[in-house]
C-alpha cells in the first residue's frame, strides 16, 4: 500500500509562517485573509511593481513611419 504523500509547504510570502499547500487552505499561498488583503493592498497602493524597460515614443508609434 501506498502512503499518502505529505502536502507540499510553503512561507507565506507576507508574514513568513510555515502553510500547507492543500485543497483546504483557501488563503494559499497566504496563512489567512488577513495576509492576502495586506500583499493586496501593497499591489494596489504600487508598493509592489514589475521592472519594465521605458520605450522611446519615437520608436514604437506607427505614426513616426
Amino acid at each position: 500500500m501506498k502512503t499518502p504523500a505529505k502536502p507540499a509547504v510553503v512561507t507565506c510570502p507576507t508574514c513568513g509562517v510555515t502553510v500547507a499547500w492543500t485543497p483546504e487552505n483557501r488563503w494559499k499561498p497566504f496563512c489567512s485573509e488577513r495576509c492576502k488583503l495586506i500583499d493586496l493592498g501593497q499591489w494596489a497602493t504600487e508598493k509592489y511593481r514589475m521592472p519594465a524597460e521605458e520605450q522611446d515614443p519615437e520608436e514604437g508609434s506607427p505614426q513616426s513611419q
